[in-house]
């Protein structure tokens, strides 16, 4: 239980973050926030310490492929911020990040399953 709410305290504290840059002059910095790696770190230690080196190894390198359908998504928001409203930039990136996730884990699998 205790892990849980330490799961729990570390992102609401990112969300209150966020918030607090998204307000300020340096609002941009509000992108950076969600890539620290709070989530990666309560992994790897659930990984490296339930599982061998090598299996933290492969999560760490698919972590590094897992970047690519978080870049397809902020290209979604780029390309649509200026020419669609929010909620339909933040549906259509959030479908695109889905569907280049699924892709990913298809070849994975296939690959290293």
């Amino acid at each position: 239980m205790p892990s849980l709410l330490l799961k729990a305290a570390i992102g609401a504290a990112a969300v209150l973050i966020i918030a607090v840059l998204s307000r300020s002059k340096v609002f941009f910095i509000a992108g950076l926030v969600p890539l620290f790696p709070s989530f990666a770190l309560i992994a790897h230690y659930i990984v490296g310490s339930e599982r061998s080196g090598a299996d933290l190894r492969t999560t760490a390198i698919f972590g590094l492929w897992s970047l690519i359908p978080y870049a397809i998504y902020l290209l979604t928001v780029i390309q649509l911020s200026t020419r669609a409203p929010l909620w339909l930039t933040l549906l259509a990136a959030t479908l695109a990040w889905c569907l280049a996730a699924a892709v990913l884990l298809a070849a994975w699998m296939r690959w290293h399953g």
